[in-house]
């Protein structure tokens, strides 16, 4: 079984590549002004939204497309200065 410590994990690199940028596909989409970025993270999300839906319909690799949705969501989250237990915060509140 995987930690369930990874998305933190995950969350953390991607801070560390917004203020700390490397030569990294996840650097290079934050470090972009500030509007085409936003932008470009946003198109991702929609283009791995739809394939999600696509894999599901196909019940072909919904498990890869939908961990790449969520890693992307997590790089807006980033991008947009939103801290991890902002995230979990709200999961919390939705099971009360």
């Amino acid at each position: 079984m995987v930690d369930e410590g990874i998305l933190r994990e995950i969350y953390t690199v991607l801070e560390d590549r917004r203020d700390n940028p490397v030569d990294s596909y996840t650097s290079r989409l934050m470090r972009d002004d500030e509007k085409r970025a936003e932008d470009k993270i946003l198109e991702k999300i929609g283009e791995e939204a739809a394939e999600v839906i696509i894999a599901s319909k196909n019940n072909e690799r919904l498990v890869e497309e939908s961990a790449d949705l969520i890693f992307h969501t997590l790089l807006l989250l980033v991008y947009k200065g939103i801290p991890f237990e902002s995230l979990l915060e709200e999961f919390a509140a939705r099971r009360k």
